[in-house]
């Protein structure tokens, strides 16, 4: 168990929201790690609360696939396979696409210079060398794309499987050599969004999401491996 997870209290949230979503962070950020046991009585001591929000939060994990009860051995933070990763960036891959199509067609020029002011955040995040400071970066610059849609129910869409997206997103992240790359895939899509030329657009998003593909790949082979 990571020394820095923390319960994060907000005083608008009932206790067993605040313990799910401390919780659920701490798995998409990899404070705790895949295969690890959730102890009730263990993270109940850590978090300091009793020990029935922590069961309720495990619960709600388990329905949202992010966390797996194992015979004899009780909750553990699930693995990320390749089937599960597939699905989800398959999904993502299509809805990329028409994302950056839609924006080339209804993107304001207001948002436009905010997703190059995210670009260049992007950029300045990835000097820190700070993965949780990328990830956010890199997050807010793909919501003002979501957004440039103009289409709720995209975006609602979008939003359900950010959270899942956000643990692979994370570990592609951790690979420093491929930073740079990402820098330049984000400067074509936005160009491409300037120029209105939505096929680039669209070609440029699809990239974006195999390259990860592919580096995630690589690294859940790399981990069974050792």
């Amino acid at each position: 168990m990571q020394d820095n997870l923390q319960i994060q209290m907000n005083a608008f949230l009932p206790l067993r929201d605040v313990v799910f979503n401390t919780l659920r962070q701490a798995i998409l950020t990899g404070d705790l790690k895949p295969g690890e046991r959730l102890m009730e009585i263990h993270l109940a001591n850590k978090l300091g609360v009793s020990r029935t929000p922590i069961r309720e939060a495990i619960r709600k994990l388990e329905l949202e696939g992010l966390v797996i009860m194992i015979p004899r051995r009780g909750a553990e933070v699930a693995q990320i396979t390749e089937k599960s990763m597939m699905d989800v960036l398959e999904v993502r891959r299509t809805m990329d696409a028409l994302c950056v199509e839609l924006a080339c067609e209804r993107i304001t020029e207001e948002a436009l210079k905010s997703l190059k002011e995210a670009c260049d955040a992007f950029a300045e995040a990835v000097k820190s060398k700070d993965i949780k400071v990328i990830a956010k970066a890199d997050v807010a610059l793909h919501d003002i794309i979501v957004q440039a849609t103009g289409n709720s129910r995209l975006v609602q869409l979008i939003n359900n499987l950010s959270e899942q997206m956000y643990r692979y997103r994370f570990e592609y992240l951790k690979d420093c050599t491929r930073h740079e790359n990402l820098i330049e895939e984000h400067r074509i899509i936005y160009e491409s969004i300037v120029k209105r030329d939505k096929e680039a657009a669209s070609s440029a998003a699809k990239l974006h999401i195999d390259n990860q593909e592919h580096a995630i790949i690589q690294q859940i082979r790399l981990e069974k491996g050792k």
